[in-house]
């Protein structure tokens, strides 16, 4: 995966916008105003910022060396995942899936539209 694709990934879902409310390197990925995915544009390989349950987000980092506590983000809730082809892009878009559906349900009664 690349930041095009990243890029594409993300804003398809339904009610993301995406801005650069941190300096014109670090993209973000909102929905209905809440960020769900942060990357840095010059990161090499490739690293974003994606939300996860507590108890799944340390399974992950036991898991995947690529997975690890979130880079300058509440540890106990983000991962930073290195896209080091380590892992396909079908997980990876898992991550990002699980990401965008915490902030949504964490959204008062509205809903992405």
């Amino acid at each position: 995966m690349n930041i095009e694709e990243l890029r594409s990934y993300c804003i398809h879902k339904k009610g993301v916008t995406e801005g650069f409310p941190f300096g014109e390197l670090v993209l973000v990925f909102k929905v209905l105003n809440k960020i769900f995915l942060l990357v840095n544009l010059d990161e090499y390989p490739l690293q974003f910022n994606v939300k996860c349950n507590p108890e799944t987000a340390i399974e992950l980092r036991e898991t995947y060396p690529c997975v690890q506590p979130g880079y300058h983000m509440n540890k106990r809730h983000w991962n930073t995942v290195s896209v080091d082809q380590s892992v396909s892009d079908q997980l990876l878009k898992q991550w990002i899936d699980h990401s965008y559906d915490l902030v949504v349900q964490s959204l008062p009664t509205c809903h992405p539209g």
